[in-house]
């Protein structure tokens, strides 16, 4: 059985389609052909089916096809290894961050830079929805953002610091000049969240239907954090998220936090990876600023 055969696999796998996989390989159809024959000659078995529109994994070759991936991933994390070593620990790190807690990285980056003037980095601002996926995909190295009570699965994550969920608004909306809110108060306005089904969002449905309350209406939707607070600022909408986020823009968006004791939920933030993956040292560095930026 050659390494070369069962990488080929992976990506017939992937495609589900010979003839686009070959092209994927740079292959010509033939050439792959041959491949999955001796393949198949080596396992004793049929992989795949012949169909309409192209081809079918068999029992065996879903089986295979999962540990193909698993082999993908620790080839491509043995090549990265072995050329952080040769750049003097340097190489190149590839980095996640959800929307707030990016505002987090300017300054340790910037210090891991210093430290390392020919580190690369890569960073990719988005939601978990999105994060996960790219890590186990092995897509990813590292991400910063919400960590929930239990890992997702294949993630391995460790604790940054404490952060809780609160409702803002414009310093000019009626319910910023008021002291304590209930939730009640809450039942008419309008808010604005993301496009993503994220925990936010999850929360303050969840408290509405626990306070016997009316869904929350949602009329601005997008994932740019900038952009909601620039109409929440500009508008009646209420927003609701972060308070290091609310805090840090109160200022430049004028935004006052709404004391509502229902909506004040604890947000753990921290960072994830892959389950067994290899960590660049530029990675366990980031985690290591990460961590004394929080504790100042």
């Amino acid at each position: 059985m050659e390494l070369r055969d069962i990488e080929y696999f992976g990506v017939i796998a992937e495609h589900g389609n010979m003839r686009r996989a070959a092209e994927a390989l740079g292959l010509s159809p033939p050439a792959l052909s041959k491949s999955l024959r001796r393949l198949e000659t080596a396992m004793q078995a049929r992989l795949v089916e012949r169909t309409g529109k192209g081809v079918k994994l068999t029992p065996i070759g879903d089986a295979l096809a999962v540990q193909a991936n698993r082999l993908r991933l620790m080839l491509d994390d043995i090549t990265r290894q072995a050329a952080d070593l040769n750049r003097g620990h340097a190489g190149h790190l590839r980095l996640g961050a959800g929307p707030t807690d990016c505002e987090e990285l300017p300054a340790v980056c910037q210090r891991l830079l210093r430290d390392a003037p020919g580190l690369t980095l890569d960073i990719t601002v988005t939601d978990n929805d999105e994060l996960v996926p790219l890590m186990l995909a092995g897509t990813l190295d590292l991400c910063v953002n919400y960590i929930p009570p239990t890992p997702y699965e294949g993630i391995e994550q460790e604790h940054v610091f404490d952060d809780e969920y609160v409702a803002y608004a414009s310093v000019d909306h009626p319910l910023a000049r008021k002291g304590s809110l209930a939730l009640a108060d809450l039942a008419a306005e309008r808010w604005a969240t993301s496009t993503a089904n994220y925990r936010p969002k999850q929360l303050l449905e969840r408290a509405f239907l626990e306070n016997a309350l009316p869904a929350p209406r949602f009329s601005v939707r997008t994932r740019s954090i900038r952009l909601r607070l620039q109409m929440i600022a500009g508008s009646r909408l209420l927003g609701y998220g972060p308070r290091r986020t609310a805090v840090m823009a109160a200022r430049a968006f004028r935004l006052k936090i709404l004391r509502i004791r229902q909506l004040t939920v604890p947000r753990p933030v921290g960072v994830m990876y892959r389950k067994g993956a290899y960590l660049p040292p530029a990675a366990r560095r980031l985690i290591e600023l990460l961590k004394e930026n929080a504790g100042r």
